[in-house]
């Protein structure tokens, strides 16, 4: 088998004002597990690419394709697929219908992106983290020294798609039960009948999640904390995570994600959702974003229940932006720019705010009404977006 790449970069004109031309690279050696078809239509400041994808592996049930741009391409969007760049390094991940590949079996998809310069083709295709050149995936030995993988420390899971500039954790080196380490199980403010575990039987990669069982009524509040791996994050502090739950969320307010902000009297920057649809709620002046207006939640998105669900949210501590993607799409309602937006951030921009963040806490916080199972696994943060 061979990796194919398809570049456009001189041949047949198109009416678009882009060219294209394809590109064999040579074959490699070793086994494969994939080929690509990388076709691109391109212009002075950007370009188009449909990707080709073939299994010529094992028969998988999703899959994540990945690969680095050699220059400053930069994705806009993409289609059949959810696409998303951290730096140089882009991911492409299966949507529901598509995510099933026998060996010999393809699945296409498209996206945008702009260039300056040249605009030279990428050649380190991996699927599911394993080159599709046949190369050696990169260890995952815990034997590493975290002197020299600045993106794991003792309380951390090496992964070898961790950034060098993020921590990651998918809880594998936790044991069943209750969760230990730089994980420690708290109930801010009150205890009840939530409660949070090492879960060996549902995961999203590996063998391990986190599993909270949130109860419905007030004061049940569960969460399991880390300070440890916001580590390497700036003043801007990108966090993602995948969940599963099992409830679609109710009108009443809830958490799921709460961070302690040191700049606002060590109250709780909340993320959870109210009317429906996610949220972000301040816990030192109960300030919503976006306003609980209809046309505010409807700004916002509902979690989608029974799958894994991509979050991720940037909060910048030198101006007090925000942004939330889910499944890699950024949401309008949860989009705090500085520029005042009806219905979204009225209550936000009230005053001025620049949060310290502290601590990251995944778990439930029933504010009424709603009982739910989560389950969280694969959490990253650090200093720039890392992706789904």
């Amino acid at each position: 088998m061979r990796l194919r790449s398809v570049l456009a970069v001189a041949a047949v004109a198109v009416a678009s004002g882009g060219i294209a031309t394809t590109l064999d690279v040579p074959a490699a050696e070793a086994a494969t597990v994939c080929a690509v078809d990388f076709t691109v239509n391109q212009w002075s400041t950007g370009f188009t690419a449909d990707v080709k994808l073939t299994n010529t592996g094992p028969a998988v049930s999703s899959w994540t394709l990945t690969w680095s741009f050699p220059g400053d391409q930069r994705v806009t969007n993409g289609w059949n697929a959810q696409v998303s760049q951290s730096g140089r390094t882009v991911t492409a991940s299966s949507v529901g219908w598509n995510g099933s590949l026998a060996t010999g079996g393809s699945a296409s998809f498209g996206f945008q992106a702009t260039y300056s310069g040249t605009n030279a083709k990428p050649v380190d295709f991996a699927l599911n983290g394993v080159s599709c050149a046949g190369d050696t995936p990169p260890s995952t030995s815990p034997s590493t020294s975290p002197s020299t993988s600045p993106s794991t420390s003792p309380s951390t899971n090496p992964d070898p798609n961790c950034p060098t500039w993020a921590r990651c954790d998918g809880f594998e080196n936790q044991a069943a039960g209750a969760p230990s380490g730089n994980w420690a199980v708290t109930y801010p403010d009150c205890q009840g009948a939530g409660t949070a575990t090492v879960d060996k039987s549902v995961a999203r990669t590996g063998s391990t999640s986190l599993r909270v069982d949130g109860a419905a009524g007030y004061c049940n509040h569960v969460f399991v904390r880390s300070t440890d791996i916001l580590g390497l994050a700036g003043s801007a502090l990108y966090v993602r995570y995948y969940v599963r739950h099992t409830t679609a969320l109710p009108a009443a307010h809830i958490t799921t994600v709460a961070l302690r902000d040191a700049n606002d009297g060590d109250r709780d920057l909340r993320f959870g959702g109210q009317n429906q649809a996610l949220q972000w709620n301040r816990g030192s002046d109960d300030a919503t974003l976006p306003e609980q207006s209809p046309a505010g939640v409807a700004l916002s998105r509902p979690l989608p229940v029974n799958t894994w669900n991509c979050v991720e949210f940037k909060v910048s501590g030198a101006d007090g932006t925000m942004e939330t993607w889910l499944d890699g799409v950024s949401v309008p309602g949860l989009l705090q720019d500085g520029v005042p937006t009806h219905d979204v951030d009225g209550q936000w921009l009230n005053r001025t705010y620049r949060p310290k963040l502290t601590d990251l806490k995944l778990g439930w916080e029933s504010y009424g009404e709603g009982a739910d199972t989560l389950w969280y696994d694969d959490v990253a943060a650090g200093s720039s977006r890392i992706g789904c």
